[in-house]
């Protein structure tokens, strides 16, 4: 019979291309029928098709008993088959997996191209119970004559170290004879696992340190050195003194090594080490960030990552190295790729301070900006089109356009700029540029983190309160963000801030009723809801201090603009009162009435004769005479200049204790937590018929009457009580109603869920005498300032830049007492494994005493403490029945039964 070898269902596969399956099921079922011969080469070249069909996809542990039949051959080349079968699909839920172990124990003992064999096959099928019972014979292998078996059992020793930890205390001390071994594959395998194993518990192989040093400094293989290397970065930090050893090694390697892998290792290794540390230090860290700034101009794109991500790591320590290089940085960012660009984005997040803050925030907003390109190309570059077909060239500065990198790097901009609450920022004027310049150049949607800033710097910052407020003026009177509210990436959000700020601090403008109609245009009802909102309120504002100015300044010359002023605002208002959004139409709901209040009074208003008051401010505390303006211009100002805004600590919510008596988890309504538990019990809400009593039913029956010539009934019992005529009440009713009412009132100032009015009643009709004579107070008059277009002199003309004053704490509430919290001692760590040399022939390494334990002032012993008393517990030898033995528990059962008391 003809077989299929493995070249033939290559070739196969490659000539069936439009129906693979169909020939991979014909050859599986040959492969089914030729892995159960008794011919071994047959066996053997089945296992082979099977192995190479596995790195398809198709599964082959069903024939895992027929590699073992395959393993098990005496001919070196079948074995090798058998083994590599078992490589590919053997896991550690093969359930034959437990026949192999005298195979592998046998071969193991066999000849040297056996073992070489098994060795290899054994590190990948490694389980924990073949590890426990394999060990004794690879730990043997170690001492093997040859030695390219000593290496492969070097190797195949990491596999059991991982599935059986307890073979370290046996093994490592061989382990570490072989790192005097003669042959340098042994070396550097033994090199490399105690790097993957020095990984998870490094201080467990310290007392390697002085053969690991001794091969640092000997030995010319770079790969074997790069390994050396990062198992000294993983030792340095539990071993102060190594620092101190490995600088001068490690800076002459950095500085003659050729090798760039190995250049990059010694730096990392300096970083990790904490070898960057004092004056030695200084100089190898002024070495290791040259090296890595030549490592970001090499055009070798891992270079400049690797380079990138290790100066993140040096900038902690020394930011006036990395500084130096801050041009070579941000070419970086001009870079295609995106993760180097990624990169240098965090290097530069880490290196900016007051000082570089504005030159690498103007630079990347230069990034933002979008390249000008021509819509339509000249001639000679259509022709140039057709003639020579070239991809665009891409402009300078502009390395990518994604919105995704777009919105990072706006992100990282402001991060920059507000850490620490803004303790990079030396010019909050500037910051508020570049937060305006962000809204209009980033085109992502970032408007919220913009308005949050802008709010937040106004609020902190009392000296740019006047400068933001200009800046917002200009922001409001500009259609670009009104025109764009509804694309992606319009930055809307920046409205929100800018009506708030100018309504807020509306006394920094010299006529605010010139910013009213940018807020209340009719453009502003397709904003969304929020910012809708917000611009009435500030409309509300400026309209409120522009009156109450006008008050001030009063001039019968006033009253036609302010006729005018109120019928333009009533008639914007009444169309922003039809909204459909409940919290716009609210708001100018509540506007409109005062405004309409507001226009009657000012309707009503004549002017006033000369009362012979020179003073205008005392004919307001006259009781007699009327001011000489209208009383409803100082009806809104009030409401939103009672409190200055300030902004709030962020543990003032957490710091106000709960009253006394109050519980917070209690029910306002108690009757709302029967009615949930009902419902909670039944599932759903039931509707409920409450029933009538007969009288109410007799009531209601006879208020029906039917109308005369008509078909309809009409309900007539609701009405019948207010129609009909009431009798006066006697004395005595009126007496028991006062009574009543007294004691309900009394009852409610007690209830805290009601509020009461502690004003005192009004006096009756008749009582005309009762009514007091008093001095009105009259408005605040203050003096008389100049208007500029824009703001006010104070705030546009400076004499010398502001001195700009961030408000971080915020404000507490009243009657608050901080606690300062007191720090606990974090206790030194602790080695949680056992040292694996404590068994070896080789004494260890005289390890630094642990740090002496800092014990709280409140721990310490006032006075002597109290003796040990030690008692024998009585043994009743008669007894035969065991009791159960109870330890109380402030006390220690001692060996022989002695029980220790303090």
């Amino acid at each position: 019979m003809w077989e299929r070898t493995l070249q033939d269902l290559i070739r196969g596969l490659r000539a069936n291309k439009n129906d693979e399956s169909k020939f991979i099921g014909q050859a599986m079922d040959e492969i089914r029928h030729e892995i159960k011969s008794k011919d071994m080469e047959l066996k053997a070249g089945a296992v082979m098709k099977l192995t190479y069909l596995d790195m398809l996809g198709y599964d082959m542990n069903w024939a895992s008993f027929h590699i073992i039949e395959v393993m098990s051959s005496p001919k070196i080349h079948i074995k090798s088959v058998g083994y590599l079968g078992a490589v590919q699909s053997f896991n550690e839920d093969t359930d034959v997996l437990m026949l192999t172990t005298n195979l592998l124990k046998k071969d193991l003992s066999s000849t040297p191209a056996d073992i070489a064999v098994t060795l290899n096959g054994v590190s990948s099928i490694m389980t924990a119970d073949l590890a426990r019972d394999l060990s004794p014979e690879l730990i043997g292998m170690l001492n093997h004559s040859r030695p390219h078996i000593r290496k492969r059992a070097v190797a195949a020793m990491y596999r059991v170290f991982q599935k059986y930890p307890d073979a370290l205390h046996h093994g490592i001390g061989r382990l570490q004879e072989k790192l005097e071994d003669s042959d340098p594959a042994v070396v550097c395998a033994t090199v490399n696992v105690l790097c993957e194993l020095a990984r998870r518990n490094p201080q467990d192989y310290l007392p390697l340190a002085p053969q690991l040093f001794h091969l640092l400094t000997t030995s010319s293989n770079n790969w074997m050195l790069i390994k050396i290397v990062k198992l000294f970065g993983s030792l340095s930090p539990h071993e102060p003194r190594l620092v101190k050893k490995l600088q001068p090694p490690i800076t002459d390697l950095i500085s003659t090594t050729s090798a760039i892998s190995l250049l990059y290792e010694c730096v990392h290794t300096c970083i990790i080490g904490n070898m960057l540390q004092g004056i030695t230090g200084d100089s190898l860290a002024r070495t290791c960030v040259s090296k890595l700034a030549a490592f970001i101009e090499d055009p070798d794109q891992n270079l400049k990552y690797i380079a990138l991500l290790a100066m993140v790591k040096i900038v902690p320590t020394h930011p006036h190295l990395v500084a130096e290089h801050q041009d070579t940085i941000l070419s970086s960012v001009d870079d295609e790729d995106i993760s180097i660009r990624m990169r240098a984005l965090d290097l530069l997040s880490a290196l900016v301070n007051r000082d570089n803050l504005q030159s690498i925030v103007q630079q990347l907003l230069s990034h933002l900006v979008k390249p000008e390109s021509s819509a339509i190309p000249s001639a000679v570059q259509s022709l140039s089109q057709h003639i020579i077909p070239s991809t665009p060239a891409k402009s300078p500065g502009a390395p990518s356009q994604s919105t995704a990198y777009r919105l990072v790097l706006s992100q990282r901009i402001m991060t920059m700029c507000s850490q620490n609450t803004y303790d990079n920022v030396s010019d909050f004027e500037w910051y508020l540029s570049v937060l305006v310049d962000l809204a209009y150049v980033s085109n992502v949607d970032i408007g919220t983190q913009i308005r949050d800033q802008l709010v937040d710097v106004v609020g902190r910052v009392r000296a740019a309160r006047s400068y933001a407020v200009k800046l917002m003026v200009k922001v409001l009177s500009d259609d670009t963000f009104l025109l764009h509210a509804g694309e992606q990436g319009s930055c809307s959000e920046v409205l929100w801030a800018a009506a708030w700020i100018c309504g807020e601090f509306c006394s920094e403008l010299s006529a605010p009723d010139e910013l009213i109609p940018y807020l209340l245009q009719p453009e502003i009802a397709s904003l969304r809801p929020d910012i809708a909102a917000v611009c009435i309120q500030s409309a509300t504002k400026l309209f409120g201090y522009w009156a109450s100015e006008a008050a001030k300044q009063w001039m019968e010359s006033f009253l036609e603009d302010l006729k005018q002023a109120v019928d333009i605002m009533i008639e914007q208002m009444e169309q922003l009162a039809s909204s459909t959004q409940i919290e716009v139409q609210e708001r100018a709901a509540n506007v409109l009435q005062l405004l309409i209040f507001i226009k009657r009074d000012v309707a009503m208003y004549k002017p006033k004769q000369d009362n012979g008051f020179s003073d205008p401010s005392a004919a307001a505390f006259d009781p007699v005479s009327e001011p000489s303006f209208p009383k409803s211009l100082y009806l809104i100002q009030p409401l939103f200049s009672s409190h200055e805004l300030n902004p709030v600590a962020s543990i003032a919510q957490a710091s106000v204790p709960v009253p006394d008596g109050l519980d917070l988890d209690a029910w306002i309504v108690p009757s709302m937590q029967d009615r949930v538990a009902e419902e909670g019990d039944d599932g759903d809400v039931t509707e409920r018929k409450i029933k009538r009593n007969k009288k109410g039913k007799e009531k209601e029956s006879g208020s029906r009457t039917k109308v005369k010539g008509g078909k309809k009934k009409q309900k007539e019992g609701s009405y019948q009580e207010e129609l009909a005529p009431q009798e006066e009440e006697t004395a005595e009713e009126k007496a028991e109603r006062e009574r009543l009412k007294a004691e309900r009132l009394e009852r409610m100032r007690d209830d805290p869920y009601y509020i009461m009015d502690d004003r005192s009643p009004k006096p009756s009709a008749e009582d005309v005498d009762s009514i007091p004579v008093v001095r009105l107070d009259g408005p605040y008059q203050c003096h008389k300032e100049p208007r500029l277009p824009g703001l006010r002199s104070s705030a546009s003309i400076r004499s010398a830049p502001p001195l700009f004053v961030v408000q971080k704490e915020g404000e507490m509430p009243a009657g608050v007492v901080i606690t300062s919290q007191p720090s606990t001692p974090v206790p030194s760590s602790r080695r949680q494994t056992p040292n694996l040399f404590d068994t070896t022939a080789t004494p260890p390494l005289s390890l630094p005493s642990f740090q002496s334990y800092e014990v709280p002032d409140d721990e310490l012993r006032t006075s002597t403490p109290e003796p040990i008393k030690v008692t024998r517990a009585k043994k009743k030898g008669t007894s035969t029945v065991k009791k159960k033995r109870t330890v109380k528990p402030d006390a220690k059962v001692g060996d022989g039964g002695t029980v220790v008391t303090r």
